[in-house]
């Protein structure tokens, strides 16, 4: 027995020396700056200018007979090199000096990409110049179709559809280029409430509606613009903008507009949330009793029409139950009076012109109406001044004021009252003074 475990840890130590060996042999490998070389194969090679400079000379590249991938042998450190692949590489082929078609040779260019600058070397490639088969080429224009899926909601419809190209330019191997009959998009609008705009690829198509294959066909215009409006028809209500004020309120105003309503066909999203269309503004307190009438034109939103074929609406209104009074009033409260100084009222009593409705101005009187004077800048001042009032009404009703009004207020040093000359002196009379029969 202890012969069998003995034999099983001889074992144990010759695996673990061997993989301790092999560590090493990779360690000394790596950092004694030995180099090896490896061959990356199937490089794809870029064509630098057959879309641009060929095409600008009526030629093309063909497929058949150019080549299209190379094997690259290059050489660096072992770590370096087995962390490269056929990305690691760049393969380029300029077409720019060609000018005839026909097979020809064209020398390459390589390099490497920039994460190996400088750690590895080119040795060796399996081509030194690519083979490119040019031909003339063949272009025709073809029509752009749209298939549309889907429908419009009920209660809306679809205008024209737009695309932003209605036929394109292809060219290829002539053979190629005459089965394509037409290009065509596809446009799902599912179930639309509001207009769509989608870029869509061109797939190609042959006379008899065969998907034909894209390889062999180029293009400019690869995707295709499509849109289509959806419109709805909604009744929209015309209104104005009614700019009120205390005393002239459109509650108590008497008016209509003919007419007050009018068809509208637009795009969905301009008209879902739309119900009314404003004419103007218009100034309540330019309204009186009698009845007068103001014409406006129908601007209707942008991108919409008109259905009802009516482009003025009239607005008639009045004030029937308007009244005016004037009022006296007493009443005069100062704020911000300034600090010290004593105030002297050379206005007592002040008439103020007041309108509204009949039975809001009759509940008016002048203890409802208070005058209110601000004295802020008026806090150093002395001598007689007239300051402008704002009138205040308490009456509870909706009341406007006519006019403007202003105070006649002295302001005056403590002890400094005005002397009353001897002709407005009062003379007492005996039998008032009490002494009287003395």
């Amino acid at each position: 027995m202890e012969n069998k475990n003995a034999g099983m840890r001889k074992v144990l130590y010759l695996l673990l020396a061997f993989c301790v060996a092999v560590m090493i042999w990779f360690y000394v490998d790596e950092t004694s700056g030995r180099t090896v070389e490896v061959e990356i194969a199937e490089i794809p090679i870029t064509y630098m200018g057959q879309d641009t400079v060929l095409a600008d000379r009526g030629l093309m590249l063909m497929d058949e007979g150019t080549d299209t991938t190379m094997d690259v042998t290059v050489q660096g450190k072992r770590g370096t090199v087995a962390g490269m692949d056929n990305t690691s590489i760049r393969v380029l082929v300029d077409l720019r000096d060609i000018t005839a078609p026909g097979e020809q040779r064209v020398s390459t260019q390589v390099s490497v990409v920039p994460q190996f600058y400088n750690q590895v070397q080119v040795t060796e490639r399996s081509i030194s110049m690519a083979t490119v088969n040019i031909n003339e080429l063949y272009s025709k224009n073809v029509e752009v179709k749209c298939e549309l899926v889907g429908n419009v909601a009920e209660g809306y419809n679809a205008g024209q559809l737009q695309m932003s190209h209605s036929s394109i330019e292809i060219w290829g191997q002539q053979e190629i280029i005459d089965r394509v009959a037409y290009a065509k998009v596809k446009l799902d609008i599912g179930s639309a409430t509001g207009s769509v705009s989608e870029t869509l690829n061109v797939q190609y198509y042959a006379e008899d509606g065969e998907v034909l294959e894209g390889a062999g066909i180029r293009t400019t215009v690869e995707k295709v613009q499509v849109s289509l409006p959806v419109f709805v028809t909604k009744e929209l209500r015309l209104t104005m903008n009614y700019i009120d004020a205390p005393g002239a309120r459109i509650r108590n105003m008497k008016h209509v507009l003919d007419p007050g309503t009018i068809m509208v066909s637009g795009p969905a999203e301009t008209l879902r949330d739309r119900e009314t269309i404003v004419l103007g503004d218009f100034d309540l307190l330019s309204v009186g009793n009698t009845e007068s009438t103001h014409t406006y034109g129908i601007t209707v939103p942008d991108g919409c029409t008109n259905l009802s074929g009516v482009t003025r609406s009239t607005l008639t209104i009045s004030y029937p139950d308007k009244t005016s009074a004037s009022v006296v009033t007493d009443r005069i409260r100062f704020e911000n009076a300034p600090e010290g100084k004593n105030l002297e009222v050379q206005t007592p009593e002040t008439v103020v012109s007041i309108f509204g409705t009949e039975a809001d101005v009759d509940a008016v009187t002048g203890e409802n109406i208070t005058l209110v004077a601000d004295l802020s800048d008026y806090s150093s001042a002395l001598g007689s001044y007239t300051v402008p009032a704002v009138v205040e009404i308490d009456s509870g009703g909706d009341i406007g004021i006519a006019g403007t009004y202003e105070i006649q207020v002295a302001i005056r040093e403590p002890g400094d009252e005005p002397e009353i000359p001897d002709d407005q002196v009062p003379v007492m009379n005996p039998d008032e003074s009490g002494e009287a029969g003395e």
